[in-house]
């Protein structure tokens, strides 16, 4: 594939409206009856000594280093970072080469460099269309607002000799705030056990939300199922004076942040994952979260979202 910028004549072409060009001189006859312009006609009759191989394309690479181009020695630290962990993403790699080895320059030209070496494929165009148009509004300040969802655990991940029958789910909190995440996983999506993650949620945080945002799940609402009873998690948030927000039906883009956190665990996590039994899948599912909680984020000016709580609590402190 050519650059759009640049379409090349066929050789064939370069070479009969050079010989035209020399029999007859009419510079103007040329250009019209080849569909060239002068200037590239000029540049073939310097070039040409007769031979069509004189008129072919040369190599259109620089021939000299761009002075601030990535050396030997940043490349060399960027492919074993890649070697030693084939899931890792960019900004780990930006962090991590930033934090051992003093590397001072933008996640944009660490990714011109990945796409040089070969570690991203070639995407996909896809067509898409935003279904809303409306801002959302994210809270600047950590512990006013969480998201919870929960997700299917791949039945890819299990080894053969357990039962097929039983599927394992992941319980997600983030800080909307901080974008940090609390993770847990059950045999079951029940109403008891959101009221069980939520308590582990608090724990874990150090703090209770003043709104927590959910879909309509009946793990977390008896709205859609039209029980006519209190579901269990509205009885906690009312013992505790959290709001409950329910998206509305149909809609996850709602619940976007976590949504997308459910997508790039697939692609760094459960793409690699295969645990043995629920201990195993929670011990495993521990040292990621870990990870995942120290991946720097662009909409967090590189942050990570435990760099970043420690920010906003020091704002708050103050």
């Amino acid at each position: 594939m050519y650059n759009k910028r640049y379409i090349p004549h066929e050789l064939k072409t370069r070479y009969n409206a050079v010989l035209t060009y020399r029999n007859s001189g009419d510079i103007s006859y040329v250009c019209r009856k080849y569909h060239i312009s002068r200037i590239s006609l000029w540049r073939w009759n310097k070039r040409f000594d007769g031979t069509k191989e004189s008129l072919m394309d040369k190599s259109h690479k620089p021939k000299s280093q761009h002075p601030n181009a990535h050396t030997d020695k940043e490349i060399k630290h960027i492919k074993d970072l890649i070697r030693r962990n084939p899931s890792i993403t960019l900004n780990e790699i930006w962090y991590k080469l930033k934090l051992n080895y003093g590397y001072t320059r933008q996640p944009v030209s660490l990714y011109r460099v990945l796409r040089r070496i070969g570690f991203y494929q070639k995407p996909k165009i896809q067509g898409t269309s935003k279904r809303h148009n409306q801002k959302y509004d994210t809270p600047k300040q950590i512990g006013l607002k969480w998201q919870i969802d929960v997700k299917y655990v791949p039945k890819e991940c299990k080894v053969k000799n357990l039962p097929q029958d039983i599927r394992y789910y992941q319980y997600t909190c983030i800080d909307e705030a901080s974008r940090e995440r609390y993770l847990f996983w059950y045999e079951e999506h029940t109403p008891e056990n959101t009221v069980d993650f939520i308590k582990r949620c608090i724990r874990y945080y150090g703090y209770k939300p003043k709104e927590i945002q959910t879909d309509n799940g009946i793990e977390f609402t008896y709205n859609q199922a039209k029980i006519k009873k209190e579901h269990p998690m509205d009885i906690y948030c009312k013992e505790k004076g959290i709001l409950h927000h329910k998206i509305r039906p149909r809609t996850p883009e709602h619940n976007g942040k976590v949504e997308r956190s459910h997508r790039n665990d697939n692609e760094r996590f459960y793409s690699y994952l295969q645990f043995y039994s629920l201990e195993d899948l929670r011990k495993q599912g521990s040292n990621y979260l870990k990870r995942s909680n120290r991946i720097p984020m662009s909409v967090l000016n590189y942050l990570n979202p435990v760099e970043k709580r420690c920010q906003l609590m020091a704002i708050v402190n103050i």
